[in-house]
């Protein structure tokens, strides 16, 4: 059961897994307005990770009958996360981790950059079916993928509570989603602004079922979603090569995982919810039906968690997708200063440069307070602590 409920007139409940005091105003402003549109369905599910969002809330799951809002997916269309539990145990791993993370380094573009020729991925030729106004520079499409980007995304090694060694990755569909995202988010704002319709917030404009914009919506997210896809596979099968590279001394090693789960945070799909088909959006949140494998990851220097969903129907079987931000990245490099950052991530090789103090774990939510709200969203399947990180 939610924590708290949010009732209010002319608006559908906002069932809240976290205590309200801990919900920043915003926040709740902007669920209010999210509620209060007049094709949700049931109520608006709050993830306890949730944080003010541009356009829309983070941490928020909404569904919805006849219409969908461009911008509570969002941008970063199908961003989410993918991990792998290697078939070794740490006393595989080389003392020094430098050479793994500049094998790695050297084999994933992070930031803006991208591959030089096409990849694993250029049998991905999806992107052709994209109208021409959506679409880059078809090569760039293709060498994006398997590629990390930057801000919060990243690559991880990581162990469990037995010393197993987990691969851990969080990217989306680059720049072309962010394309994607922002053409529908403008084009909803057109259609509601040409309609003369009066919103409580205009980023949620939104598109109707039975248009054709919205037909092509929803053709181009699950083209954005399914890249989003394809590009955490080849990123995994790009880092598993490194890890071979290092440990066995060639790359062509091939590594099979014991186990590997993949999910999208950032997405919206059609899913049946109190015997209703409807379309479920979340942003922030990954899908926890019953026996569905996930992972929640903590801030750089906490603990992540591979988990397994529980269903619950409150939250339209949803559970959240990591820490939620604190603090915004431009106070985070005001605050954060080199010695709270060393001191933060001490243990873990990764960058320790002003250019990540906004990722500092102090910005985030502390993840066991966010496990400890999810109570009845999913169990615990393991506990991961980060050795080694890559951030764009």
């Amino acid at each position: 059961m939610p924590h708290n409920v949010v009732t209010g007139e002319n608006r559908k409940p906002i069932k809240v897994w976290s205590p309200i005091h801990e919900v920043e105003s915003q926040a709740l402003d902007q669920l209010k307005n999210t509620a209060s549109l007049p094709f949700i369905f049931k109520h608006v599910a709050v993830m306890p990770d949730v944080h003010y969002g541009i356009g829309a809330t983070v941490g928020s799951v909404v569904a919805t009958k006849g219409a969908v809002v461009p911008a509570c997916v969002g941008v970063d269309i199908g961003c989410g996360m993918m991990a792998a539990k290697m078939p070794f145990k740490s006393n595989r791993l080389p003392d020094n981790l430098q050479a793994l993370f500049d094998s790695i380094s050297k084999a994933v573009p992070v930031g803006q950059d991208m591959h030089k020729q096409p990849n694993l991925g250029h049998h991905y030729a999806g992107y052709y079916e994209l109208p021409k106004r959506l679409q880059d520079d078809p090569e760039r499409v293709v060498k994006q993928i398997g590629t990390l980007g930057g801000g919060n995304h990243f690559i991880e090694i990581c162990l469990d509570l037995d010393e197993n060694v987990w691969i851990m990755l969080h990217s989306g569909s680059r720049g072309i989603g962010n394309k994607i995202g922002n053409y529908y988010i403008d084009k909803a704002k057109e259609i509601v602004s040409q309609y003369m319709i009066r919103l409580l917030d205009p980023n949620l404009a939104y598109l109707v079922e039975d248009s054709q914009l919205f037909k092509d919506y929803w053709r181009d997210l699950q083209w954005a979603q399914n890249y989003a896809m394809k590009n955490r596979e080849v990123m995994m099968a790009l880092v598993k090569q490194s890890v071979a590279e290092v440990i066995f001394g060639d790359k062509t090693t091939v590594i099979a995982p014991e186990v590997t789960i993949s999910c999208h945070h950032n997405y919206a799909e059609r899913e049946n919810h109190y015997g209703e088909n409807v379309i479920v959006t979340r942003k922030g949140a990954i899908r926890a039906r019953v026996g569905d494998m996930g992972i929640i990851p903590g801030s750089m220097g906490a603990r992540s968690y591979i988990v397994k969903g529980l269903g619950c129907e409150d939250a339209f079987c949803s559970a959240p997708h990591g820490a939620g931000r604190v603090m915004s990245r431009g106070k985070a490099k005001k605050v954060v200063t080199a010695e709270m950052f060393e001191e933060q991530t001490k243990g873990i090789l990764c960058r320790k440069d002003a250019g990540v103090y906004d990722e500092a774990p102090m910005a985030y939510k502390p993840i066991d307070q966010v496990m400890y709200n999810a109570n009845g969203l999913v169990e615990v399947v393991a506990e991961l602590r980060q050795i080694l990180c890559i951030k764009g």
